[in-house]
């Protein structure tokens, strides 16, 4: 395995091509998301218009908290926060576009990105990021180079449904790790250490979601 050592950017980058999670919980309260005004009258799990863009805050403790494109831009600066954004919509347009071949409705995701010097090799193929990270308000703003980094699209970090159960108006049925959110609503858990114990019941349940999910993206058994 090959490694690079990147400075992370202090923003998670959020896409959302349905109205669920703490994006259905603002809604019902503002009528937008992250300061995106959305039709009146949208109802839990609705496809969105088109797929937006919801920054929010990478908490060292607790839970994390949405932000607008503007804050994210007092944060790391406007240009990257723009390139950002970018790249968020398009990863996120291309793994829906695969998923929902195999069956799955992404309904949103999040990615987290890092700084990184440019490589010798990547120099000039990156050479339209150097603006951006400049004027990037991160420590390590003199790097060149955007570089995904955590994993990507997997029931960590995505909101995976089942298209063939997919119907607005509530909570969709998920390959995801909603089983272990609504476990911990359940017990009305604050979201401040320390973390509670899942039973054992929770923890086999969504195992099983998560092999379902690589079986149907994949086409593969895990060995």
């Amino acid at each position: 395995m090959l490694c690079r050592r990147t400075r992370p950017i202090p923003i998670e980058c959020v896409a959302r091509g349905y109205l669920s999670g703490s994006g259905w919980k603002e809604y019902q309260q503002t009528g937008k998301v992250c300061g995106i005004a959305l039709p009146k009258g949208l109802k839990e799990s609705d496809r969105l218009p088109e797929p937006i863009f919801t920054p929010a805050t990478k908490a060292e403790t607790g839970h994390d908290v949405n932000i607008s494109e503007d804050e994210a831009a007092a944060i790391i600066g406007r240009e990257l926060t723009t390139r950002l954004k970018a790249l968020t919509l398009e990863i996120f347009r291309r793994g829906c576009a695969h998923a929902e071949s195999k069956g799955i409705i992404i309904a949103d995701t999040k990615f987290e990105f890092g700084l990184a010097p440019a490589s010798s090799n990547s120099s000039r193929r990156s050479g339209d990021l150097s603006a951006e990270a400049r004027s990037a308000k991160v420590e390590g703003a003199e790097a060149d180079e955007i570089v995904l980094i955590d994993e990507v699209l997997t029931p960590d970090s995505s909101r995976f449904w089942p298209k063939d159960q997919y119907v607005p108006g509530g909570a969709v049925p998920s390959f995801d790790k909603q089983y272990v959110r609504d476990y911990l609503e359940q017990i009305k858990w604050n979201k401040q250490p320390p973390v509670p114990s899942l039973p054992e019941a929770v923890v086999s349940r969504t195992r099983e979601k998560y092999v379902e999910a690589f079986r149907r993206l994949s086409d593969r058994e895990l060995a």
